[in-house]
């Protein structure tokens, strides 16, 4: 039986596909442990300076949680022994990542599924395919991924979509920005790889650093956001990327970024 969550390394490149195209890359509970099992593996590698999350085949980016009957680790039901549910840990996983999270959509992102796209920090679309929370079709709601939509979504989109269930097109999701880009098939890999060179060729220190800057700022009042700010910055520069930008800088040369 093939592993529901492949990983492939690539230089300084992971992808992580979600490889369970006969159902639609729906969500379970293997997916999810698949999916925090790579991002741990990725930031154990000080090679890897950025991860792309895709699915398998050309049908579904991901259609969300798995909805057939007695499916395996299903996201709708919490046992009583353990109430923390798996899609709580996979999305704070992807929020405390250090590493960039680039969603390559394949194909449609629904319910789950955009929430899985609204957790990365970037992410390019086939233009065709479809986004958006399907929940309120099924007498659910996405409870587990509004703090996600909350971030990304502006609040009258989130409200419809949320409302009337209805999906965007990768095009319209674009043009609102729920999405980086938007292109036509032939044409995703090669912007998604143009989207991922300017990426890893950015200092993996301050990125790092950045991440995790930006992680904790959102939820500081303002003056308490000043301080961290200041703090970092402080720290930031004293980091060996930081010197040898300045020093790249001043020599008119490219930097040789260690990640140190």
């Amino acid at each position: 039986m093939e592993d529901v969550v492949q990983i492939r390394t690539d230089g300084t490149v992971q992808t992580v596909t979600i490889n369970r195209p006969e159902r639609r890359n729906a969500l379970n509970e293997s997916v999810a442990e698949g999916i925090i099992s790579a991002l741990d593996q990725a930031e154990a590698d000080r090679r890897i300076r950025a991860i792309v999350l895709t699915g398998a085949g050309d049908k579904a980016f991901c259609a969300g949680g798995d909805l057939q009957l007695n499916a395996d680790g299903t996201p709708f039901t919490i046992a009583a022994e353990d109430p923390r549910h798996y899609i709580a840990r996979l999305l704070r996983r992807m929020r405390d990542c250090r590493i960039p999270l680039i969603a390559r959509l394949n194909g449609h992102a629904l319910a789950g599924g955009f929430g899985l796209v609204c957790a990365c920090d970037l992410a390019v679309a086939r233009d065709d395919i479809l986004v958006g929370v399907s929940e309120v079709k099924v007498g659910l709601f996405p409870m587990m991924i509004l703090p996600l939509l909350l971030r990304v979504v502006p609040e009258r989109i989130l409200m419809e979509m949320c409302l009337t269930g209805e999906p965007f097109t990768g095009a319209e999701a674009a043009d609102m920005r729920l999405v980086n880009y938007a292109v036509p098939k032939a044409d995703l890999d090669q912007k998604l790889n143009w989207l991922v060179e300017r990426v890893v060729s950015k200092s993996p220190t301050g990125i790092r650093l950045g991440k995790q800057s930006l992680t904790r700022i959102r939820e500081m009042s303002f003056d308490g956001a000043l301080e961290y700010a200041q703090f970092m910055l402080a720290n930031m520069a004293r980091t060996q990327d930081a010197r040898e930008g300045f020093t790249a800088f001043a020599e008119k040369r490219p930097p040789n970024w260690t990640g140190s």
